[in-house]
């Protein structure tokens, strides 16, 4: 028999949200590793916020919403809180209780310089990698290191010279029309009147200039796992000083080894990898003469560098696809190094449950 269509609200639920949750959703699991974390971290957010005053909002439930806002590529915070008004998903996994009313959207702009001095992206990726470590899945004697671009949020019309010159009257100041042909625009010369540590680079011949930072990754090549992160302004060594320094925190340097692409075999690349006493497992250039020789390269290890130094691309693939980083949504390096870290530390999240899942 055909059901009749009514739109008959119920005055009572009898199903909390807990039931509402299938048992093997994958966002429970991301939510049993994500509460020890937080728990963990308890002691430095009691010291962000004053001993007097009105109750904020939990840091933790803030962050876990961050969190599905990066796991569901939530355009907005503005969007976010809509989602969270009505989804109970959402509601379940921040904390909420289906009678509870969201925050505003500014929420998180107020409270967002408050974690960033907090450094609490930092302490949340390394708290994440703890709990791969007690997993045994982080390798401590093989990784890889490769950077990405990452666009500002800016235009190409803020790009403007700094000594102020002067610029043509257009009919239309909120959105000038603006011809650069013939113009030299270069970073010494001109900076973005919206996001002045942004630079104006190009990845390789041939592609634009666009308005960018660079985000770098160090990852251990035993399940692919992120180790270490950073975002400098664009430049051209930018890539080779971010992976040295990130080279120095490698545990157990002596037996280490660091992959990377072919833009990381110069001499000066090289040589300063084996004074920190990490080997160097770049690929080789053929166009000119290369830093590493045959005494790294007859090895079967070096092969195993190359194979696996490709997974780093799928680390960028998932941050720029679902995490967001495509293209940021902030200004100032700080900012934007702070949502890279947290992106970066989602990404470990998702990729630990996922081998979990495998054993």
């Amino acid at each position: 028999m055909r059901g009749p269509d009514q739109e008959q609200g119920a005055l009572f639920s009898y199903l909390s949200i807990e039931q509402r949750v299938p048992e093997d959703h994958p966002l429970r699991a991301i939510r049993a590793l994500v509460d020890p974390v937080l728990k963990q971290l308890s002691r430095r957010f009691s010291g962000l916020y004053s001993d007097t005053g009105r109750p904020s909002i939990p840091p933790e439930q803030l962050l876990r919403a961050l969190l599905l806002q990066v796991l569901y590529t939530v355009r907005s915070e503005r969007q976010l809180m809509e989602q969270l008004d009505y989804n109970l998903l959402f509601r379940w996994f921040v904390g909420l209780g289906m009678d509870e009313a969201v925050w505003d959207a500014t929420t998180f702009s107020k409270n967002r310089d408050r974690f960033l001095e907090g450094e609490v992206a930092e302490a949340f990726f390394q708290e994440v990698l703890g709990h791969a470590e007690k997993r045994s899945l982080l390798s401590s004697e093989h990784f890889t290191v490769d950077g990405t671009l990452v666009q500002a949020w800016a235009g190409q019309k803020s790009f403007q010279p700094r000594n102020g010159g002067e610029r043509p009257e257009s009919d239309d100041p909120g959105n000038p029309s603006v011809d650069f042909r013939g113009e030299k625009r270069r970073n010494e010369t001109h900076a973005s009147t919206t996001d002045p540590d942004a630079r104006l680079y190009r990845k390789g011949r041939g592609q634009e200039s666009r308005l960018c930072y660079l985000g770098h990754v160090l990852m251990e090549n035993r399940n692919g796992l992120v180790v270490d992160t950073r975002v400098t302004v664009a430049g051209g060594t930018g890539e080779r000083d971010a992976a040295l320094s990130m080279a120095k925190g490698i545990p157990g340097r002596r037996l280490a080894t660091l992959g990377g692409d072919k833009g990381y075999d110069t001499r000066g690349f090289v040589e300063a990898q084996r004074e920190l006493e990490v080997t160097p497992h770049v690929a080789q250039v053929t166009h000119r003469t290369s830093g590493i020789d045959e005494r790294t390269t007859r090895h079967a290890g070096y092969a195993v560098s190359q194979r696996r130094r490709k997974r780093v691309e799928e680390i960028f693939g998932w941050l720029k696809t679902v995490g967001l980083m495509r293209q940021t949504r902030f200004r100032g390096r700080r900012r934007v190094g702070w949502m890279f870290t947290f992106s970066a530390a989602v990404y470990n999240l998702v990729r630990i449950r996922n081998l979990a899942l495998v054993t």
